[in-house]
């Protein structure tokens, strides 16, 4: 890529968010029965900011992402130690629910995956289970605000009853991120989530990002350098496990302090 239009994306949507700390993460090790695939990661995730984690397939970005909502505790095999802090308290433990954890930490994967309900069911599922709504007026409420803020209500408000599946990949991966955002999260995980979709809608996706960040920690794992620098402000190079740098976007890509960043960053590993 040339240094200019590199440095074109970090001139965009790249002003300075909160410097208030939401996650804290300390000597966080994730082991997949004898493979230690997340060595010893220190890191700090501001509120109201966009962090991108990169790195080459494997390194442990998405292992690390799955930490931050306990989404390993679904996969047998894997052992987290270390600690992780939401506003300070401990999200590993015992008296900690995962399921109302995952409700202030939503997640947003890779492939755009529905529920096969209609739209509005697919938005108010998640306010229903946790009793976030009292009535079926704040429940209509709820689904609207969710649907505006994932940028799919003028889309969507007249098809409300059909199914969320019948959208397009774009429109599926805004749903998606509306039933993330319903139950009202502090925090929203993104893995890949542009990765399955075409040119125009992961524009879409990256404006809705921007503008998530006014009220949400968007943390974001991305295969696409481009769209770290266009749409984060933080980044964390992740490389054979290790959190190898972690610093503002821009001083990431264009003055890294670790020759395996500079590396990747342009190429040469990968």
């Amino acid at each position: 890529m040339e240094d200019t239009d590199m440095n074109d994306m970090l001139m965009t949507r790249n002003s300075v968010g909160s410097e208030d700390i939401k996650i804290s993460a300390r000597h966080v090790q994730v082991f997949y029965g004898d493979n230690h695939a997340i060595k010893d990661v220190d890191v700090d995730i501001n509120d109201k900011t966009v962090t991108a984690f990169i790195g080459p397939s494997g390194c442990g970005k998405s292992t690390f992402l799955r930490c931050l909502n306990r989404m390993n505790d679904t996969i047998d095999v894997a052992r987290v130690e270390g600690d992780i802090l939401l506003d300070g308290e401990d999200i590993y433990d015992k008296r900690v629910d995962p399921v109302q954890l995952r409700a202030k930490v939503g997640m947003v994967f890779q492939k755009p995956n529905p529920f096969p309900k209609s739209i509005y069911d697919n938005v108010a599922y998640g306010p229903k289970i946790h009793g976030l709504a009292r009535s079926k007026g704040e429940l209509d409420e709820i689904v609207e605000k969710s649907l505006r803020r994932a940028a799919l209500w003028d889309e969507a408000k007249d098809r409300l009853d059909e199914p969320g599946t019948g959208l397009s990949g774009g429109q599926q991966q805004r749903l998606c991120i509306a039933r993330a955002v319903a139950t009202n999260p502090e925090v929203l995980l993104m893995d890949e989530p542009c990765s399955a979709l075409d040119p125009i809608a992961t524009a879409q996706v990256e404006e809705l990002i921007d503008e998530l960040r006014e009220n949400f920690s968007v943390v974001i794992v991305t295969h696409s350098m481009q769209q770290a620098a266009r749409v984060s402000q933080k980044t964390a190079f992740f490389h054979l496990g290790n959190l190898v740098e972690f610093d503002d976007t821009t001083k990431i890509f264009s003055n890294p302090e670790d020759p395996r960043t500079e590396s990747y960053i342009t190429g040469r590993i990968g």
